[in-house]
């Protein structure tokens, strides 16, 4: 847990978590924080070690883009989540949709560009969103609104390149997927955007679950994230994010992304999906364990 991006904080917070479920669930933990040097003491505590299985809660790039998944397949060590493939693709925005428009997924149109010329004048016509291309929960997103003038002025975080992409409106839906089988459809309701401070700040959002859609959404979003989870070569949990303008039916549910390495914190989507589905927390980390174990 822990790590060098910039969800550093999140991990942590998913990382105790989990070390106390599994503890509840039987399992001896060791818990390990990764700083910024991104690898040489974490090789020499696993090599040391030899864990029947890593629980990876780590969140952000290196952690869940494919690096220490990879550093993990090279150490012949299980280890929950997607593997490396997966998870590469998943972190690469512009690889993932790819795949999912391959896959008759329905997504928005976007392009990468420029940092700089983003901020000189608008790519495309708002409204629009502005993003890293390989960052994840809600990190550096901007905004633009239909019948803006100017473009986003952007920080001098963000990288070179970033994505830019049609603003989806609408209501905000989320599949956790579990193996083989989607777990439910949440709505989550927010008093703005569904931001970093919205996703982990108590009270920063409320989650609606079972959401109150029709039959045909819910069934579709159910549908989409395993057939998302799937184009990926997704493993173990993964959580798909979906925007529904209700004004145009199906054709309004637009798939955003998914996150190979959901949150695990007090207000995270996945377990409260997995808990109305009869899964408590403890029972959730066992069924991962196992099934890293299944896939070693």
């Amino acid at each position: 847990m822990g790590g060098p991006s910039a969800e550093r904080e999140v991990s942590l917070s998913s990382g105790r978590e989990c070390a106390n479920a599994l503890r509840v669930a039987g399992y001896q933990v060791t818990e390990i924080e990764l700083g910024a040097d991104r690898g040489e003491d974490f090789v020499a505590r696993l090599s040391a070690l030899r864990p029947d299985v890593v629980f990876n809660a780590l969140h952000g790039r290196w952690g869940e883009d494919g690096c220490v998944q990879g550093i993990l397949e090279w150490l012949g060590l299980p280890y929950t989540h997607s593997g490396v493939l997966a998870s590469a693709m998943a972190m690469d925005k512009t690889v993932a949709k790819q795949a999912f428009r391959d896959a008759g997924l329905p997504v928005v149109e976007s392009v990468i560009a420029d940092a700089a010329e983003v901020s000189r004048r608008h790519v495309l016509a708002p409204p629009y969103v502005v993003k890293p291309n390989d960052e994840g929960s809600s990190v550096g997103v901007y905004i633009v609104h239909d019948g803006a003038n100017q473009p986003p002025q952007l920080s001098d975080s963000m990288p070179d390149r970033v994505m830019v992409e049609t603003f989806a409106p609408g209501r905000e839906l989320t599949t956790a997927v579990l193996g083989a089988r989607a777990l439910g459809v949440t709505e989550i309701l927010t008093d703005g955007w569904y931001d970093y401070d919205a996703k982990y700040t108590v009270g920063g959002s409320r989650h609606v679950i079972p959401a109150q859609v029709p039959d045909d959404i819910r069934d579709a979003c159910l549908d989409y994230a395993v057939r998302a989870h799937d184009a990926l070569g997704c493993k173990g949990l993964s959580r798909t994010d979906f925007r529904w303008d209700e004004s145009r039916g199906l054709a309004g549910l637009i798939l955003l992304e998914v996150n190979t390495q959901p949150g695990m914190t007090p207000t995270s989507l996945a377990p409260e999906q997995a808990a109305h589905a009869g899964l408590d927390f403890p029972a959730l980390m066992r069924w991962m364990v196992e099934d890293a174990l299944c896939q070693s």
